[in-house]
């Protein structure tokens, strides 16, 4: 729309501009020819009784110069005909023209001594006049002047006529060459190019079965014959694998996004799966009066925007992006990723009193302390709890009506934030399949009883047919803390909780990334940034490098991390000026007290501890603060030597798992913290106690000086296993189990 306007103004521009020169052009050159032609019939006129007049002055015939002057105010424009002496006197002058001449008698006169015989123009009587003098000699040598007064009003009118005219064309050709230009760019340009996106668009989310694109020929050509190439290569390839997805389906092989849509569709039957979490998967900010997309750091999104794109479906989630609601449509909805969509989102907005006392206050000075044993002291408000109540309330009107029209819905719950919502949901929807992932690790039932609503959180997540925890140790810690908290009927044998009539199973599926190994026959692997070039770019030198990525959160042992460092450069001091360590750190809730300390306390470690062995060229750790895509996080991952992640307790920790997808060089060496979910999987990694800084110092120094055959085989056996149980794997057994419990839980309560 913008190329068509522009089009049209500059082509209504220059023609304006032609036409209005062309136009004064013409109309000087018109006025310059009816001046002309009166001054031309003037001459003739005062030529023709030229001697007549000498004659009467003469012979002072004043009446003879009377009739004279009377005869010649009857042509053509002429008004009439004056007569002076030489000392400028009017001897006689037309009878019509008297009364106008008594009147301006003094300006006329001005002008005739003044001009002598030029031609000139003057207002008379509201009229336009053009004088003509013509000087005559008597004979004695007296002078006397005729002077022809001409009203040329009618030029100005005509000019007028011109310029009106060439208004009116000029109106004239701007709608025709508005309308031919839109028309023009219509035909030509935008419905072909509207034709080709859709059917581009259509092609790439498998919505379209023709090769052949929607045009032909002429300008696009070249496009076209494109176009039918990728169309006949991208279809041919789809329909491979969606032939191997479904052979797969049936024997034990390996997951795919296709195999996983497969399986999704056969399991649920098609519907949709509805997917509800705190953080979204995409946020729009304005960048000036743009409006731009991106992905929010964060292991959640990792994990689920894979599904979501394979599976389809609704994910619910708090619009927290700046221009989120400006992008949206009435209904809060918008179809995402946007160069590919492939499910909607849908956006809850919360007020900033809700944010500040549901997700900072309860969630996140509460429940994520009361979770994570990093001696951090939960903080529970009364008027938190109630925003937290209220949220989920707002939560679950938003999903039930997401899901007012599916029968039997699958709806999965992501983690702390929303312990409420199950029990919301099933209590209005008792038909629907409902699931809760608790991304987070579950504590004993003693430090669970801290929470002054501990036991209305219980209830509310046995509204669920299925609770997933990323381990059996938190599955068993969550039946001992329902045990404790509430009567009900606990079946350890198949990990199930019996409450009123509905029953409520307990499993562990470790959630993991969306990973497969490169195909051996493929091309050739991207290759590996250089280190050097890397460090450059930052102004450092080192010989060996260490990486670790994070939010900034006092869980992660990210200041036990840098006092690794320090320790390893003391115990090792051959290292100093050699290893460095790459802290990537995404700022997070900077609103909470404890962040803001712990994030001050954590720079003034890394300041003291570069200070201490400061060098030229050369830093211990750099530490850098900020959000960063994934582009910029998996470089840093390909040059690592080895990979920190030193969590004093995790649920998983999806840093590990994504560093091993990202070193398809089978290079580096992963240091796990014992306390992260992901060591139960990884046991091919240094696994250490991050409170032990000797035994993680010493961890370094053995990544460094391992032989490169077993690096490679430790990772190799990472690889294997990151590949075997990927994000695919973890959505398929997740959805296939909460399938599955439902129907036994008709058959259990005899529906």
């Amino acid at each position: 729309m913008r190329i068509t306007l522009r089009l049209i103004v500059s082509l209504i521009v220059v023609v304006v501009f032609v036409a209005l020169v062309s136009t004064w052009v013409n109309v000087r050159q018109e006025k310059a020819k009816l001046y002309e032609e009166v001054q031309s019939r003037s001459a003739l006129l005062a030529e023709s009784f030229k001697e007549s007049v000498r004659n009467n002055l003469e012979a002072k015939n004043h009446a003879g110069l009377q009739k004279l002057a009377d005869k010649f105010q009857s042509q053509k424009q002429l008004e009439g005909v004056a007569i002076y002496d030489a000392a400028g006197a009017r001897i006689i002058s037309s009878s019509a023209l008297t009364p106008a001449l008594a009147v301006n008698r003094e300006a006329v006169n001005a002008l005739l001594k003044k001009r002598q015989d030029e031609t000139l123009t003057c207002v008379m009587a509201d009229k336009i006049m053009f004088l003509y003098p013509i000087s005559i000699t008597l004979k004695g040598g007296e002078a006397a002047r005729i002077v022809l007064f001409t009203n040329v009003s009618y030029i100005d009118y005509d000019l007028f006529k011109i310029w009106k005219r060439t208004l009116i064309r000029l109106l004239a050709q701007m709608i025709l060459i508005s309308l031919v230009t839109l028309m023009v760019v219509k035909w030509t340009f935008v419905n072909p190019i509207t034709q080709m996106a859709e059917w581009m668009k259509n092609l790439r989310i498998g919505g379209s079965h023709s090769h052949v694109p929607p045009f032909k020929g002429d300008i696009f050509a070249p496009i076209a014959e494109e176009a039918t190439t990728l169309a006949t290569n991208l279809q041919a390839a789809r329909h491979a694998a969606q032939n191997e997805a479904r052979l797969r389906h049936e024997g034990e092989s390996l997951w795919t996004p296709e195999r996983l849509k497969e399986h999704i569709k056969i399991t649920m039957g098609g519907r949709p799966l509805f997917v509800v979490s705190n953080r979204e998967p995409y946020m729009h900010l304005k960048e000036g009066k743009d409006i731009r997309t991106i992905m929010p750091a964060g292991g959640l999104v990792t994990a689920l925007d894979p599904i979501l794109k394979a599976a389809g479906g609704t994910w619910v989630a708090h619009g927290s992006g700046e221009a989120d609601f400006e992008v949206t449509d009435e209904k809060n909805r918008i179809k995402v990723p946007p160069e590919e969509p492939a499910y909607s989102l849908r956006r809850v907005p919360l007020t900033k009193e809700e944010e500040d006392g549901y997700y900072y206050g309860f969630s996140n000075e509460g429940i994520w302390p009361l979770c994570h044993i990093a001696h951090i002291r939960p903080i529970f408000r009364k008027e938190d709890w109630k925003y937290y109540y209220d949220v989920n309330k707002k939560f679950s009107e938003t999903v039930l009506e997401e899901i007012e029209e599916v029968k039997e819905p699958c709806v999965l719950i992501q983690d702390y934030h929303f312990t409420l919502l199950p029990g919301m949901i099933k209590a209005a929807r008792p038909d629907a399949r409902v699931a809760v992932f608790w991304h987070i690790p579950w504590p004993n039932p003693e430090a669970f009883g801290i929470c002054p609503w501990q036991k209305e959180l219980v209830l509310g997540l046995l509204g669920a047919d299925l609770i997933g925890f990323q381990t059996q140790f938190y599955c068993n810690n969550f039946l001992d803390t329902v045990d404790r908290t509430i009567e009900s009927r606990i079946d350890w044998e198949h990990f199930s909780v019996q409450k009123e009539g509905h029953i409520t199973m307990v499993k562990p599926f470790p959630i993991s990334v969306a990973f497969q190994q490169p195909d051996k026959d493929g091309k050739t692997p991207a290759v590996k940034p250089e280190p050097r070039s890397v460090l450059k770019e930052m102004g450092l030198k080192a010989e060996y490098l260490g990486v670790s990525v994070d939010r900034i959160d006092y869980t992660k042992g990210m200041l036990e991390r840098v006092k690794t460092v320090e320790r390893f450069l003391e115990k090792y001091p051959e290292y100093v000026k050699k290893f460095t360590l790459i802290q990537l750190g995404a700022p997070s809730r900077t609103h909470i007290p404890q962040y803001h300390g712990f994030l001050a306390e954590l720079h003034a470690e890394v300041d003291r501890i570069n200070w201490k062995f400061k060098a030229k060229d050369w830093k211990a750790i750099i530490f850098l603060e900020k959000h960063h895509d994934r582009r910029e996080i998996t470089k840093f991952y390909k040059i690592a030597d080895a990979c920190l992640v030193t969590s004093l307790h995790d649920g998983m920790n999806l840093v590990a798992k994504e560093f091993v997808a990202a070193r398809e060089d089978l290079g580096g060496v992963l240091i796990l913290s014992r306390f992260a979910g992901a060591s139960r999987e990884l046991k091919n990694a240094l696994i250490v106690n991050p409170y032990d800084i000797e035994q993680m110092a010493d961890a370094v120094y053995y990544s460094l000086t391992m032989s490169k055959a077993e690096i490679e085989e430790r990772m190799a056996r990472m690889r294997q296993n990151l590949h075997e149980n990927n994000i695919y794997k973890w959505a398929a057994n997740l959805t296939e189990e909460l399938v599955k419990l439902r129907m036994d839980d008709f058959k259990l309560t005899g529906v």
